[in-house]
């Protein structure tokens, strides 16, 4: 299987594309779609679903997995954060993909083991679960750990640990 995983953000959206068995993915790529502040929002938007849909072109993923919506303080930051989502969603959507969705808590459980996991617990363990000879920036960081999440959730071991939503 693979999986183009998303961690939306309206000025900085990481992804990756992960292969294969969840005990051993494959790394195909991963990076973070960065948004200049000067860029209108709606432009921003625009460009996180081009960016996507470039990669869903590229690399043909079978499945989308995408973090699910979180708490925020703030409602400005809440409704961002749900455009940016919805245009992740949107990409796949135009590609007939099935897009699943896990909670950052969830996400932290099934990369560090506990829910409550900081960033750079999450990134480093991303590092050594995969293998990379770097550790990624935080946004892809997390993008890698959400396709981690779902490779975990595709298994019919582990499947009980994560709730494996379809959004």
């Amino acid at each position: 299987m693979r999986v183009l995983a998303i961690d939306p953000a309206v000025r900085n959206t990481g992804y990756a594309i992960l292969e294969g068995d969840p005990r051993k993915p494959t790394v195909l790529g991963y990076d973070v779609i960065n948004i200049p502040a000067r860029i209108p929002q709606s432009a921003a938007l625009s460009a996180i679903r081009t960016h996507l849909v470039n990669l869903i072109k590229k690399h043909q993923p079978d499945e989308v997995a995408v973090e699910g919506i979180i708490f925020v303080q703030s409602h400005k930051t809440a409704i961002s954060m749900g455009a940016a989502r919805a245009a992740a969603l949107i990409a796949a959507a135009d590609h007939g993909l099935s897009v699943y969705e896990y909670s950052p808590k969830k996400v932290k459980m099934a990369v560090v083991g506990k829910g409550t996991a900081d960033k750079a617990q999450v990134a480093f363990m991303v590092r050594a679960l995969l293998g990379l000879a770097e550790t990624p920036p935080s946004d892809a960081a997390d993008a890698l750990a959400i396709g981690l999440a779902h490779l975990q959730a595709s298994d019919p071991l582990r499947a009980k640990l994560l709730d494996r939503r379809l959004v």
